[in-house]
């Protein structure tokens, strides 16, 4: 059975000047997990006025790099909803392994986002949500988001390109391998990911 991982992206104007650099370290997914048997994924996004898309199912770093450079953020309200709605669709045709999600800010009711995150977790299918920048509101949000569907949460920032691509890599082999793989990858990067780890320890 194939390894699927979504990874969601909020594309709204204020992401625009992180939006290039996540572009460009996607491919670490793959080539992190290429001994484990590789992974489908999907890219899911938002922007604008109500638009949420998603991408077909990619097997290759550079179909995703494509998908992603055909991306123009633009300006409008987050729609994490959407996007966790999106993975339960997915995860009743088949299983998902992992949600990823690269956001600064929710603007949304938390109550149904922590819902929907309860029922991910019911079918094995955590999210791990990467917070860039620092309010406090998106923080607390994501954190329960993560804690409820048995995920992880990590703060970023433009200056931490390196660490966000590290922790890309950790979900995938996370998601391909499990708990095992990633703490054996944990233990050759160090830093945030095992930080990554250690949230999933049982």
């Amino acid at each position: 059975m194939a390894i699927r991982l979504l990874t969601a992206f909020d594309a709204t104007a204020s992401r625009e000047p992180s939006w290039d650099r996540a572009c460009r370290i996607q491919g670490e997914m793959f080539e992190a997990t290429a001994a484990l048997g590789g992974l489908d994924v999907r890219l899911v996004f938002y922007r604008g006025f109500a638009e949420c898309k998603a991408s077909r199912w990619m097997q290759n770093a550079a179909e995703l790099h494509k998908a992603m450079r055909a991306v123009v953020c633009v300006g409008g309200e987050t729609q994490i909803e959407r996007v966790l709605e999106h993975a339960v669709a997915e995860s009743r045709k088949q299983r998902v392994h992992a949600l990823v999600f690269v956001g600064d800010a929710v603007e949304e009711n938390v109550d149904r986002l922590c819902r929907l995150a309860g029922e991910l977790a019911l079918r094995g299918t955590p999210v791990f949500v990467f917070h860039e920048g620092g309010d406090p509101h998106a923080g607390a949000a994501f954190r329960q988001i993560a804690t409820l569907s048995r995920g992880a949460y990590l703060a970023f920032d433009l200056a931490s390109a390196d660490r966000l691509k590290a922790l890309l890599a950790a979900v995938a082999v996370y998601a391909a391998g499990g708990y095992r793989a990633l703490a054996d990858y944990s233990a050759k990067q160090g830093g945030e990911v095992l930080r990554l780890a250690a949230q999933l320890q049982d």
